[in-house]
């Protein structure tokens, strides 16, 4: 299970005369893994540290004395002089300790002329300004498919010496399990497996839906994301005939992107659906995961901004990998304006990094992770966001016309027990020009309470009278309503 395209990166810095080497992952083990490997190839000792035991060689039982505070153990490093590897996991609160910081940056130097390197792993290591250029960073990679396979040959070959265990996965059930495994860590997709495989005792395409627990889990872990219950599907959105064919003509692509790369194409990215505030930006994306099967992820912008500097760029990041480790998925940005309001420098900088890193993100992400992002005031979005390449497309959703309008009334009186033939959908529909499908919907809601009231059943007058008292946003913003169609009209596809 070794990733050499990390090992390989890790060597060069290594060989490079880099003291110290961050890397960005909680897989303590994989790198004590890399290491090893390092170490055979470098001919050279690997010492692993930890706050219970202390230093000690790989290996041997016995730790260096008096080395378990990580100040003793680097001035240990700085006296032996000896060419090592040393690996120092969950290395927090180097910020906070002049010593350590002055031990490093000397024990750095040292390195620098010799064979061997100090690496430290752990998420969102702070580190001081007097490091930063003695550091050298990376990424682990997410298991590769290579090692996923291997883990699963090894997990249930070890189970096999204590029970009877099948492995039934051969192509397209093997890719689907591969494809969900997919952003989990090594250790995460070992338990999530050997579960599947204890429990009856075969892995098959059906422990596929473990995994998408595991995945749930995962996010509400993390708690920046909130991962979304899908029930809705294409037939609960009216209209918007455009949008409907775009998204049916990239389902073959999420279902089987193996196949649509092999044939050229790459995993759709993303789109921003900007429209009337009420005619169903949010719905779409929720029935796009529906759609498509995938696991729909919603960013809770809230949650982001922290008052703490540098913690809501650590919050984004984490949400981000978040994302990336439960892919392939929907990941649903409401309001976008609200989370990148451009302009303005109120918040000392924040909103304007966080964005970048964004930006960034959206362009460079490998994993497969459709962004719906919608937006109701396109005067506040950052123009960065309108650039190809961001998004595959720019939709406007528009209010409804007159089949539309039908259809939504069709489909909310059908959600609250009422028989949508008995009443005259057409005569409404003249009725609630200029609605949105919310306000259509509340208008319907607002009848049903009038009927229950009156003590009758809901009656076409009800319906009516409620249509006639709604004075829709397209009236109250008429302008702002307008400006946007204007906008749109040259700018945007219509999802309608």
């Amino acid at each position: 299970m070794l990733a050499t395209e990390a090992l390989a990166d890790l060597e060069l810095l290594v060989r490079s005369r880099h003291g110290i080497i961050l890397i960005d992952t909680v897989e303590d083990e994989r790198v004590q893994f890399l290491l090893r490997h390092l170490a055979d190839r470098m001919t050279l000792p690997l010492f692993l540290w930890s706050r219970i035991r202390g230093l000690s060689r790989d290996g041997n039982a016995n730790a260096v004395y008096e080395t378990q505070e990580p100040a003793q153990a680097l001035a240990h490093v700085a006296s032996a002089q000896v060419p090592a590897l040393y690996h120092f996991p969950a290395f927090d609160g180097i910020a906070g300790n002049d010593v350590i910081v002055q031990r490093l940056r000397e024990v750095a130097r040292d390195l620098g002329t010799r064979n061997g390197a100090i690496v430290i792993t752990g998420v969102d290591v702070e580190l001081p300004a007097a490091l930063r250029p003695l550091v050298a960073t990376m990424q682990l990679p997410a298991p590769s498919e290579a090692e996923l396979r291997s883990l699963i040959s090894h997990i249930a070959r070890d189970l096999g010496r204590r029970q009877q265990v099948d492995v039934r996965l051969e192509g397209a059930d093997e890719a689907r399990l591969l494809q969900a495994l997919r952003g989990l860590t090594l250790l995460e997709a070992e338990k999530v497996l050997t579960r599947a495989m204890v429990e009856d005792g075969v892995l098959d395409a059906g422990d596929i839906a473990h995994v998408v627990e595991a995945k749930k889990r995962l996010v509400a872990q993390e708690g920046v994301l909130e991962y979304y219950p899908v029930e809705e599907t294409m037939a609960d959105v009216a209209g918007m005939a455009g949008l409907k064919d775009w998204l049916r003509k990239r389902t073959n692509i999420v279902r089987d992107p193996v196949a649509a790369g092999e044939f050229g194409l790459d995993f759709p990215r993303g789109m921003l659906l900007i429209g009337v505030p009420g005619c169903g930006k949010s719905l779409c994306a929720r029935t796009v995961a529906g759609e498509w099967g995938l696991p729909l992820l919603r960013m809770d912008t809230g949650s982001l901004y922290n008052k703490y500097v540098g913690q809501t760029e650590n919050n984004f990041r984490r949400a981000m990998r978040t994302a990336e480790a439960v892919a392939p998925c929907i990941l649903f940005i409401d309001e976008l304006e609200k989370a990148f309001a451009a302009g303005g420098s109120e918040d000392g900088g924040v909103s304007t990094r966080v964005l970048g890193t964004f930006l960034t993100w959206l362009q460079e992400r490998k994993e497969h992770v459709f962004v719906v992002a919608t937006a109701n005031d396109v005067s506040k979005l950052p123009p960065e966001f309108l650039r190809k390449g961001r998004f595959d497309e720019t939709f406007f959703v528009d209010l409804p016309d007159a089949e539309s309008r039908m259809e939504i009334a069709r489909i909310h009186l059908g959600r609250r027990r009422q028989q949508p033939d008995t009443f005259d959908l057409r005569l409404l529909s003249t009725a609630t020009r200029g609605f949105s499908g919310a306000e259509i919907e509340q208008a319907i809601v607002s009848a049903l309470y009038s009927a229950f009231a009156d003590g009758t059943p809901l009656t076409q007058e009800h319906l009516l009278r409620e249509a006639a008292a709604t004075r829709p946003l397209s009236v109250t913003m008429a302008e702002k309503v307008q400006a946007l169609r204007d906008w749109a009209r040259t700018r945007a596809v219509p999802a309608n």
